[in-house]
């Protein structure tokens, strides 16, 4: 029966700008013929995400205009357990034991909803919107990450919906009141279109399961976008977003613009509140908007993960640099980073022949192309988001640098004159090659090695130097002399059209090139090939010693040898229409290739890995699994604690405060605020149970921190509520996903001895380095932003849970009973403090953010509290006082958190009070 809601303008601005979601245009809503979906047609529907409430978190403001003009369907529910088991167990053997069939399918990593959106475009006989080259599964056989993961906009088939088009369809439906909610669920899941039921309606957008939608949460900018997909990538974290509340959350908590959970939501998140609902349909002249603020209607997607890179290259500490040819912008990748973000840096400076800095930290680069001649300038800038320090060197033209690090250490950059054609004689005669030293960001005085454009590199040895644009030329040094002072200049490859030579930096004087299907290269390979079809490399001496052929399909350009990488070659793929799509990893002693990196157009890649030396170990340890504390789509309680290890190992002979518990002390005690007599890590994670501290403290702190004399720890008995079996419990199953815990746990926790390699392999791990920043430098201490307590709190969790979920209590606080036995055990002091929080609370009826009535809390706390008569090393310190602290407004972040002021308060009165303690 078709369902007609003709919405214009005067009815969808029943959500108010302040809610976000207003829209104009039409929308007319009709039964799908695909089965339990609904058929949204759209024409110039203007929906807005976000709200410009100064309240709200800064990556749901300011508001945003979208154009949706195109039509689509959605499901009408979320995905339910039976549904997801029926196509989901035949294919992946993944299945819930479900109280209801009918229940949403929940508990679900964003990738898991992916396989069943393309399982069921499959058994449906579409083609599938996402694409993979491989997939990672956890021991519940839950997808964790995806190699080579992209969404096809332009493909019909089933899909997450965008946030825009879950938003436009939700306000059509938007009541609160109308879903299973905390003030109506007691706390559980309930039947998909339970509450309230209509054969023709999109049910339960609010509550119930919160719900994936297919975007990466970027920002918001004050503008209108047309078709709008999302951010092209996940940015620092790899954030995604979820809609709509959960049974969970407070009805005054949900509303249209809120686009994730308390916690950092990834792609590999898994919640037991947070399912999806499917979508359908192509989406015409998708647009995505990076965070520079700038839409475009293309992106650069990586195609190998970090764990692949690494494979190949040896280290995760590898990048990748190169010119997106569509914005003119040198773009980089930067693999040691867990989350693969394309960074690009915008300006109006022209990108040409990008390469990377033998330490890595920089890129130099010019403004002209090889083969084509004329003035080009050279330009020297830091390889991070900002592109900072930019610096020219001054000189009338220079292009194609080239890095290299000379005989006593100084880092110089060698380019030329001109890079054109360099097939007549006289005109290659009257270009040189120049010299110039690179150090503390600046330029040297330049100094001219030899006539002719030789910019395909020179050897370490100075005895060979070569070029292609047009012929491959070479500079070979005369017996006991170099290429700069006596020298011959030849010309290889039987004199036939050649170009992209470039000069192996690893001493084997190897040179790789493209050609043009000549005589030479047909012979050497034995059979016809096309322009660019074959990479051939020639030894020192000219000969071919190897060819390596394109995919089919495609031919090569723009290849360079890796830097730091033997046998490495990056080169850009070109398509049949003349498109250079990819970029590849080309490993010339086997002949494979990886694809890195896919777009409409990349030119001029450069890769960079770093020479690693190894370690002195008195035991061999696995790189692939030691001090591997994350990898790609980890959670930020992950990243969080991966950093929280490898201050561990560095600290491990030095330490004597080691702090644990959950973001407040990760907010509120800052190690540097510490007297000289106590040095501090702060190894509090987000998020955390009782039973992470005590796994943290069990296994690594009271073993291995061997000057180790005082734990401080938090007693957030507000969140206590959590069960064993629950993700808060990083530690009951979540650490399996990263080696290095279950590498550690498979050699008995080091119990024998430390591997001294180990913290260098920790260092040398995965990570994001906006985390690095923030907690190596500070020991673990995560600086708070200013804010304030806030007006009355509410509490995001039901107050009354101790009457339901007292054993999730006390199971907490018997892992804080085994953490004071062990510290007696060793020796140690355990501080135990109640933290602040908003003082408001006074006037609720509950203790904290997150529940028990303020009339129980006096009473659990005085059992804490008489655990000093059992365990003489346990000292209780309530900060919070039932409210009446002193920490005032200006102390605080937001309800249940400090900022550094605050902890600058606490931290001097915890040094204050270990002073006390002998």
């Amino acid at each position: 029966m078709k369902f007609l809601l003709a919405i214009l303008l005067v009815l969808l601005n029943a959500c108010s700008e302040s809610d976000g979601g207003s829209a104009a245009g039409s929308m007319e809503v009709v039964e799908d013929s695909l089965s339990g979906m609904m058929r949204f047609f759209v024409s110039n529907a203007v929906v807005t995400l976000g709200t410009d409430d100064a309240t709200a978190k800064s990556n749901e403001r300011p508001q945003m205009r979208v154009v949706l003009d195109y039509g689509f369907s959605l499901g009408k529910h979320e995905v339910t357990c039976g549904e997801f088991n029926d196509l989901m167990k035949p294919a992946t053997g993944l299945k819930f034991d479900c109280d209801s069939k009918d229940l949403p399918a929940t508990d679900l990593t964003y990738y898991d909803a992916v396989l069943f959106a393309n399982e069921r475009s499959k058994a449906e006989k579409f083609d599938t919107a996402y694409t993979y080259s491989k997939a990672y599964f956890d021991n519940d056989k839950h997808c964790t990450n995806m190699e080579g993961f992209a969404f096809h906009p332009d493909v019909d088939g089933y899909r997450l919906p965008t946030e825009a088009e879950w938003v436009l369809a939700a306000m059509a439906y938007w009541n609160v009141s109308d879903g299973w909610t905390a003030d109506n669920s007691d706390y559980k899941l309930h039947k998909v279109c339970s509450k309230v039921k209509s054969d023709n309606l999109v049910c339960d957008v609010v509550g119930n399961a919160m719900e994936w939608v297919n975007d990466w949460l970027g920002g918001f900018r004050d503008t209108t976008l047309t078709n709008f997909v999302g951010a092209p990538d996940g940015g620092a974290m790899g954030e995604r977003v979820v809609k709509g509340g959960s049974y969970r959350s407070s009805p005054e908590s949900i509303n249209l613009y809120s686009r994730g959970d308390i916690y950092t939501v990834t792609s590999s998140t898994r919640a037991d509140y947070v399912g999806f609902r499917l979508a359908f349909g192509a989406i015409p002249g998708a647009t995505w908007m990076g965070s520079d603020g700038k839409a475009a209607s293309s992106r650069v997607i990586p195609l190998a993960n970090s764990a692949k890179i690494r494979s190949e290259t040896g280290t995760y500490k590898t990048k990748l640099a190169f010119r997106n040819d569509v914005t003119g912008n040198l773009a980089f990748i930067d693999y040691a980073s867990g989350i693969l973000t394309v960074n690009e840096i915008s300006d109006s400076i022209e990108v040409y022949h990008p390469e990377i800095s033998p330490d890595g930290k920089r890129v130099a680069f010019c403004t002209r192309i090889e083969g084509v001649s004329g003035k080009s300038s050279l330009y020297v800038r830091d390889l991070n988001v900002n592109g900072s320090n930019l610096v020219k060197l001054d000189v009338e033209s220079a292009a194609i640098p080239r890095w290299r690090v000379l005989d006593n250490g100084d880092t110089a950059i060698v380019y030329v004159t001109d890079a054109g054609n360099n097939k007549d004689d006289a005109a290659f005669a009257s270009t040189s090659t120049w010299q110039v030293k690179f150090a503390k960001g600046k330029f040297g005085k330049p100094e001219k090695l030899f006539d002719g454009a030789y910019h395909g590199g020179i050897s370490e040895d100075n005895t060979l130097a070569v070029t292609g644009a047009r012929l491959l030329r070479a500079r070979i040094a005369k017996s006991g002399s170099t290429v700069k002072d006596k020298a011959r200049d030849t010309v290889w490859y039987g004199e036939e059209q050649a170009c992209n030579a470039s000069l192996a930096k690893d001493g084997s004087k190897r040179t790789i090139f493209l050609d043009f299907a000549g005589k030479t290269g047909k012979k050497f390979v034995g059979k016809d090939y096309v322009t660019h079809e074959r990479l051939l490399m020639a030894d020192s001496n000219g000969k071919l010693v190897n060819s390596i052929a394109a995919p089919k399909g495609y031919t090569f350009d723009h290849s360079e040898w890796a830097t730091g990488g033997e046998d490495l070659v990056v080169a850009t793929l070109t398509n049949s229409n003349g498109a250079h799509s990819k970029i590849v990893l080309v490993n010339v002693a086997d002949s494979s290739i990886v694809e890195l990196v896919e777009s409409d157009e990349l030119w001029h890649p450069s890769l960079w890995v770093k020479k690693t030396d190894g370690a002195d170990s008195d035991v061999k340890l696995d790189a692939d699994s030691a001090g591997v504390y994350f990898t790609e789509q980890g959670g930020e309680a992950a990243i969080i604690l991966r950093y929280k290890m490898e201050l561990l190992w560095k600290y491990m002979d030095t330490a004597n405060v080691v702090i644990v518990g959950s973001s407040r002390p990760l907010d509120g005690i800052a190690p540097s605020v510490f007297s000289d007599k106590f040095f501090a890590i702060n190894l509090a994670n987000v998020p955390n149970m009782v039973a992470v501290s005590d796994y943290l403290l069990t296994n690594y702190a009271f073993p291995h921190v061997k000057k180790l004399k005082y734990v401080i720890i938090s007693l957030d008995i507000d969140l206590w509520y959590h069960g064993e079996t629950e993700t808060y419990n990083f530690f009951n199953k979540e650490y399996e996903s990263y080696p290095g815990y279950v590498y550690d746990r498979n050699h008995d926790f080091w119990k024998d001895g430390v591997p001294n390699q180990l913290a260098s392999l920790t260092s040398e791990s995965m990570g994001i380095y906006e985390y690095y920043d923030v907690l190596m430098e500070s020991r673990g201490f995560s600086y708070g932003e200013s804010g304030t307590w806030g007006g009355t709190p509410t509490a995001d969790n039901d107050s009354t849970w101790m009457d339901y979920a007292s054993a999730n209590f006390y199971s907490s606080f018997n892992h804080l009973k085994n953490i004071l036995q062990n510290a007696e055990n060793y020796g140690v002091y355990v501080v135990g403090v109640v933290f602040p929080q908003n003082p408001n609370f006074k006037k609720t009826g509950s203790f904290g953010r997150y529940g028990i009535r303020r009339s129980e809390a006096p009473k659990l706390l005085k059992e804490i509290q008489e655990l000093e008569k059992e365990y003489p090393h346990f000292v209780f310190m309530d900060e919070n006082k039932m409210g009446d602290h002193d920490y005032t407004d200006e102390m605080a972040t937001n309800k249940d958190h400090l900022c550094y002021l605050g902890a600058k308060q606490l931290t001097s009165r915890l040094d204050s009070l270990l002073k006390t303690l002998k």
